[in-house]
């Protein structure tokens, strides 16, 4: 059963967005600074669109924290959308008449949600599926995920990500233990090095000279899980699946790859599996002398760095649009266009940091649980020192 969830609720130009986060034990430390912290980091990057000048994200904490700390109760956040004022009449709840602008769109946009929603959902005005299936939602989940994340770091995890590809520009290789943080933070596209940040540029460049979008990889490396997260004994436990759902919820997320999964298939076993020796100075006792797997096997982390690659697809909306159809008339139309991001690979790091957050804090909670901070950190301590029966005689 979940010990963590979380609902999110609103709009892309409704009035704002609503989070509900529930599970998450009393005493923790959180702050509405924290968390805007984050928020702001899925607002950068080279490439965005004209909807980044107009917010700032800020989630303002309802309820479920007094004094700075959780009460172990549900946890309500809300975030303001600032370009609401322009759409008031538009995005109303209450009706409004036929002679004020209401904004309907029927043009269906190829590779967006709008025509299998509008279908499913019978309706005529594919506004009403393209303002819920907007990524302006993924503000709620780097919301919610940062109480997750804050939740982690209590226990010495920390989730990082970089931009590995643009298009057909990819990244030189560095090893997941030299990788500098701080340069990617300060890096406009989240890159590991100035020449990789130049060529993502020119990739987002030609891309926006050509009228089209860009996709690209980005990778969430986690560091600092313990072994035993997740399980082997049912499909629905095991973690890189739990991993693989999360990610792909993430708009435009079309693959998730953990560790060198693709890469492995083209090897033989005996270069594909990590082999495991004693080690007195790991907390387990023992390490893996590579990490292939990506910090997982059988469905449980093993103690190495959790590695997750994610490809995602170019953004649908293009100032230059493909052909497509009207969903009433059925008349050929160009697709209509929104305002959107030419590249949003960069901006999508911090959304799958918060999705990897959501879903690791559920399995630790799953494992340590507890209703306060004090009880879980004395149910980890004491998993943690079982370690040292192992490998030890």
């Amino acid at each position: 059963m979940s010990k963590l969830r979380y609902l999110t609720s609103g709009e892309s130009h409704g009035q704002g967005l609503t989070v509900i986060v529930e599970g998450i034990p009393a005493d923790l430390e959180i702050s509405e600074n924290y968390i805007e912290t984050h928020m702001a980091r899925r607002q950068k990057g080279y490439g965005s669109g004209g909807r980044m000048k107009i917010e700032k994200d800020k989630a303002l904490i309802k309820s479920g924290v007094r004094h700075g700390k959780t009460l172990g109760s549900p946890i309500a956040l809300w975030i303001e959308n600032k370009d609401f004022v322009n759409w008031s009449d538009a995005m109303s709840i209450n009706e409004i008449s036929d002679d004020i602008d209401k904004k309907v769109f029927t043009k269906i946009v190829p590779g967006h949600a709008d025509f299998p929603g509008a279908l499913k959902y019978n309706q005529r005005d594919l506004r009403n599926i393209l303002e819920r299936a907007s990524a302006r939602e993924t503000a709620s989940r780097v919301a919610a995920g940062s109480v997750a994340r804050k939740f982690l770091e209590e226990f010495g995890m920390f989730i990082h990500s970089r931009v590995t590809s643009i298009g057909s520009e990819v990244s030189r290789h560095i090893n997941y233990d030299n990788i500098d943080w701080n340069f990617i933070e300060n890096s406009a596209l989240r890159a590991n090095d100035i020449d990789s940040e130049i060529r993502f540029k020119k990739e987002i460049d030609l891309a926006k000279s050509e009228r089209t979008t860009v996709g690209g990889i980005f990778q969430v490396i986690t560091y600092g899980a313990p072994v035993g997260l997740g399980s082997h004994v049912h499909w629905d436990r095991k973690l890189d699946g739990q991993i693989g759902q999360s990610i792909l919820s993430i708009n435009a997320v079309k693959g998730v790859e953990i560790g060198n999964g693709f890469e492995n298939t083209t090897k033989r076993g005996r270069d594909v599996h990590d082999v495991i020796i004693p080690d007195k100075s790991n907390i387990k006792n023992f390490s893996h002398i590579s990490n292939h797997a990506g910090g997982i096997e059988g469905g449980m982390t093993n103690g190495e760095p959790i590695i997750v690659n994610v490809a995602i697809k170019p953004i649908a909306t293009m100032t230059k649009p493909l052909p497509s159809v009207d969903i009433n008339s059925g008349e050929v139309v160009e697709a209509a266009y929104n305002r959107s991001d030419i590249c949003q690979v960069s901006r999508a790091c911090p959304i799958g940091e918060s999705m990897i957050a959501l879903t690791l804090a559920n399995a630790f909670l799953e494992k340590f649980g507890g209703d306060s901070m004090e009880e879980i950190q004395t149910n980890y301590k004491n998993y943690v020192k079982s370690h040292k029966n192992f490998g030890s005689k």
